[in-house]
């Protein structure tokens, strides 16, 4: 269904049309197609009614129809935003008409049969097209008359009867029509209206709804405000007290800081609980205006002196001015003070030290300004509308710098129209912002009785306890107006912690935006804790990642980072994520509640809490991280013991590994040198024996003791490095050429060239290494045996076969070797762990999963490095790194 909007009674109608056009237009479309379809087919019907020469007679015409009801449509297509869409329409249903007419008029005049034709037109173009009331009409006046027309210039009417009944069927159809065209159109436009309706009540509910969503919105917001703003001071009053009344005794410096903390909050909440009485009873009407005479110099110059001394604090520049022409007035001296006050404090709330604030009085005709200019931060132009609105604020998060409850402008305009006066605000981004207050100018008679002073007065409680109750208590209530909500620029500043670690006492962090609360909480746990302050979140964990702190204790709301975000972000850091965090939330709502827990908090407390209940808190949480750490520590101690453990037994195994093979050995190559000591010496006696043969046979014999004596020599080398490489030394500072070593290697395996791998060296003649030859050769020998072992698990390709490369050169004070082999590779989650102790990829059995291990602790005990490199299916390539000669001084 299409979305409509009601219009006022008089456009209904223009609605209803508007509406209505698309659909009529596809109905017209509708009907050109149908009209221009049948048209040509009924020639059948002449064939059969008149014959086929009156067929081919009326045949053009015929085409001739459809013809124009497709320029029709088309035009309705192309441009359905014509204003004469209506009058296409008619066009459309009065063209079959013409030519059923002309047919009429050709054949048998008004007693033709066709006349039926008339009434189909007239009936199918009203079902499909839909005609409005008027249209309707005149489709059947234009029909009639053409059929008039049609029977009367054919000729004399001869059969009345027969005429008088196509008129009057012609008649009765049309009316018909028309009556039910009236009635559709009728239900068409209550239904239209019907859906205007239900759309602009739906429109309207969900404009309830959303300033419903919006009321609950500032609802929440004043609330979670409120509840922030009194239960803040309240904490400050209850905590302190308690803090007195306990038995343990307190130095007079302490008794009066504590009393001073309770003093300034309880000043605070009492001029916070006034701003919200005052706008109820403004709210209410009940506000009294008690006009007395007032010199508005002596008041103008009065208030900057009250905030004169919170302008200095916070390196603000404060200026006064007052018109000359000004005297006295009848004004209301309290309202105008608490107008005044409050967009003093605001100024200098938003003003960065360094900045100028001015207060001035001008007189504009019959109209007292005053004007407030601050040179802060400005305000955004899409706000202004609505800063003096009730419980709004710039900033609604919880992360926001400046603090309160939206009330103060609100009370400013409202104070100010109780007055007949006005306010605005006029701002700049970045320059500042100007409040200016206009109220009635009535100059005060000369011999009225002056307002006295008070504004500027901070007078003792017990000097104004002398006189009456009530001066007392409106004593009490001016000095809670010139109390003001913002933070001293010494107590915004950023504390820098020095001496940490001195103590032994746990860490405590504690990261709050409130001047008093931060003070009170450090001077009560200070006891027990080394505190550390932070005055937003952003400090909070930057110094609970710089000094890792036993616990944090942070409010929850608080400028830069709340203390959901502190949670948040120490938990996702590895060295902070352990440590307990302990919020302080004036919310005590169930959401509020798991919203702390989800973002990482171990505990929070709810405003105004229990210093005692703090205390403990803090105590049991300390207590636990203290023991978590302790068993991390010794948890850290177990696995190093047992890492040390793991490559104890990774250099035992080596060693009786290399013990058994050395007393193998020993006893192998006693009972092999003797027999080869008799080989030797067999074909030495056979070598004299050559001259004794006959000439054509010495060269062949020659060739084959020369074999048998090489093959002699070669065992006897064999048994040579297999001596050496059993020796157990550990000369890692002796000095030796590679090469040689790189072939006894190759020369161990010499029994799997024959099965198709290859080797090869391409080391430099005379490249030294320094360390103990025979442990690299341990080193190579386990990693020649693996590459063999992994190249007969590949199936090489036409015309590739296996290889082994040892290859080594220079690199500054260091010797690189790289022993690389064309087998399956290693994939990349196996080559992280393929140095651990007793990790095997191998079937069990087949090896122990050391053999790397143990290299990789000898490349180690040489001052080298070894790593690997390979790609799946094309290679494996380690690369070793040993001392050069000339590096034994760093090494050593």
């Amino acid at each position: 269904m299409a979305n409509v909007s009601i219009e006022p009674r008089g456009g209904l109608q223009s609605s209803f049309d508007a509406y209505e056009r698309p659909i009529r237009i596809r109905n017209y479309k509708l009907g050109c197609i149908l009209a221009g379809t049948f048209m040509p087919l009924g020639a059948s019907v002449d064939i059969l009614v008149y014959g086929q020469e009156t067929m081919w007679q009326w045949l053009p015409m015929r085409f001739a129809t459809s013809g124009v009801l497709v320029i029709l449509w088309l035009i309705l297509h192309l441009r359905p935003e014509t204003r004469f869409y209506r009058a296409v329409g008619i066009m459309a249903m009065f063209v079959p008409v013409i030519c059923m007419c002309l047919m009429i008029y050709s054949k048998d005049g008004a007693v033709s049969p066709y006349y039926a034709a008339l009434n189909l037109v007239m009936l199918g173009s009203a079902i499909v097209m839909r005609w409005p009331l008027l249209d309707s009409v005149i489709i059947l006046l234009l029909t009639l008359i053409a059929y008039g027309t049609a029977g009367l210039a054919h000729g004399r009417i001869t059969d009345w009867g027969t005429f008088y009944n196509n008129v009057y069927f012609l008649i009765l159809t049309g009316v018909i029509i028309v009556a039910g065209t009236w009635q559709y159109n009728g239900v068409r436009r209550s239904e239209f209206e019907l859906r205007s309706r239900l759309d602009q009540n739906r429109e309207e509910l969900e404009r309830t709804n959303q300033k419903l969503r919006e009321m609950d919105e500032v609802k929440s917001r004043f609330f979670a405000n409120i509840s922030h703003e009194l239960r803040t001071p309240l904490t400050l009053l209850i905590a302190p007290l308690e803090a007195m009344l306990n038995p343990k005794p307190k130095s007079d410096a302490e008794q009066k800081e504590l009393l001073e903390t309770m003093h300034g909050n309880s000043m605070r909440l009492l001029k916070l609980i006034n701003d919200l009485l005052d706008l109820v009873r403004l709210e209410s009407g009940r506000v009294e205006v008690k006009e007395r005479r007032v010199e508005v110099k002596e008041f103008v110059e009065g208030i900057g002196t009250a905030v004169r001394a919170m302008a200095k604090d916070k390196r603000i520049r404060l200026e006064t001015h007052v018109d000359p022409s000004l005297g006295a007035a009848k004004l209301d001296s309290e309202k105008l003070e608490r107008i005044s006050l409050n967009l003093l404090f605001n100024a200098m709330k938003f003003t960065a030290a360094g900045g100028k604030v001015e207060f001035n009085a001008t007189r504009d005709g019959n109209w007292l300004e005053f004007d407030i200019r601050d040179t802060g931060m400005g305000i955004d132009p899409a706000q202004l509308p609505h800063i003096f609105d009730r419980f709004w604020q710039g900033d609604t998060s919880s992360q926001r710098k400046f603090q309160g409850m939206g009330i103060g402008l609100a009370l400013v305009k409202e104070l100010a129209e109780a007055q007949g006066g006005t306010v605005k605000a006029t701002s700049e981004v970045g320059r500042g912002t100007t409040m200016s207050v206009r109220l009635p100018y009535v100059e005060a008679p000369e011999g009225e009785v002056e307002e006295p002073e008070h504004a500027v007065e901070t007078k003792d409680v017990e000097a104004e306890s002398n006189g009456s109750t009530q001066e007392w208590i409106s004593s009490l209530y001016r000095r809670a107006e010139l109390f003001p909500a913002i933070t001293s620029l010494q107590a915004s500043l950023r504390p820098i912690e020095t001496g940490v670690g001195r103590s032994r006492k746990p860490k405590l962090l504690i990261a709050d935006d409130e001047p008093d609360m931060l003070r009170f909480l450090k001077g009560q746990l200070s006891a027990n804790f080394e505190v550390l302050e932070a005055v937003d979140g952003l400090q909070a964990v930057d110094k609970a990642a710089q000094f890792l702190p036993d616990i944090i204790l942070s409010d929850m709301m608080m400028p830069e980072k709340d203390g959901l975000q502190v949670c948040r972000e120490l938990r996702e850091r590895v060295s902070t994520r352990s440590i307990p965090i302990v919020l302080l939330t004036a919310r005590a709502d169930e959401k509020t509640k798991m919203d702390c827990l989800q973002a990482g908090a171990s505990d929070f407390l709810g405003k105004p809490f229990s210093l005692t209940e703090v205390s403990v808190r803090l105590k049991n949480l300390v207590d636990s991280h203290l023991y978590q750490r302790e068993l991390s520590v010794q948890k850290q101690q177990l696995e190093a013991a047992l890492e040390q453990v793991k490559e104890t037994e990774v250099l035992m195994v080596r060693n009786e590994k290399l013990a058994a093979l050395g007393r193998m050995s020993a006893g192998l190559i006693h009972e092999i040198n003797n027999p080869l000591n008799y080989a030797s010496q067999g074909l030495h006696l056979l070598g004299q024996v050559t001259e004794m043969l006959p000439e054509e046979e010495r060269a062949d014999f020659a060739d084959t003791l020369k074999d048998v004596h090489d093959g002699v020599k070669r065992v006897a080398r064999i048994i040579s490095d297999l001596r050496g490489f059993t020796r157990m030394t550990h000369e890692t500072t002796q000095v030796f050429v590679f090469r040689p070593v790189a072939e006894t290697v190759l020369r161990f395996f010499s029994h799997e060239w024959k099965d198709g791998i290859s080797a090869e060296i391409n080391v430099p003649e005379g490249l030294e290494i320094r360390g103990d030859s025979n442990q690299i050769v341990q080193v190579l020998v386990n990693l020649v045996q693996n590459a063999i072992d992994a190249m007969r698990t590949k199936k090489y390709a036409d015309g590739e076969s296996p290889l082994i490369s040892i290859s080594a050169a220079p690199a500054g004070s260091k010797v690189m070797v790289t022993l690389r082999d064309n087998g399956p590779g290693i994939s990349e989650e196996i080559r992280s762990k393929v140095f651990d102790p007793f990790f095997t990829t191998k079937d069990v059995g087949s090896g122990m999963g050391l053999g790397l291990s143990i290299c990789h602790r000898i490349v180690s005990e040489h001052g080298g490095r070894i790593d690997v490199r390979s790609q799946p299916g094309l290679f494996t390539e380690f690369e070793l790194e040993f001392p050069s000669p000339d590096a034994r001084g760093a090494f050593e």
